[in-house]
């Protein structure tokens, strides 16, 4: 099965609460959301940041949307007040969580994005 980036199947958006990054993960095609659901669980997100995330991911599923909403607790080493990260109000993790590879097959790759690997 073909690994692909989650770049060519959704977009997303992050930011901050506090010490916490907010991740909207959204489908281009409504046909990609149960791939979404089955391959980017809470705990691929927890391992795709590794040490970035030092408490829990936690997962909320948005069927009408076709999206996925993401909280990664204690990932801002204190939130944007107080911290001396780059991003302090992680505007990239949204980015970052695109470049998670994920594996689908062929004919889903083929049926979701209308192109062949």
């Amino acid at each position: 099965m073909p690994l692909i980036p989650l770049l060519r199947l959704a977009h997303a958006r992050s930011g901050d609460k506090g010490d916490t990054v907010n991740i909207g993960l959204i489908a281009r095609r409504a046909e990609s959301y149960p791939l979404l659901l089955r391959e980017v669980t809470a705990a691929r997100v927890k391992t795709h940041f590794g040490e970035l995330v030092g408490g829990a991911v936690e997962r909320f599923e948005l069927p009408n949307l076709n999206a996925l909403n993401f909280l990664l607790h204690n990932a801002l080493d204190g939130g944007g007040t107080v911290s001396l990260m780059t991003d302090a109000q992680g505007k990239t993790f949204s980015t970052a969580l695109l470049r998670m590879e994920i594996q689908v097959s062929e004919s889903e790759l083929t049926h979701m994005t209308g192109e062949e690997e």
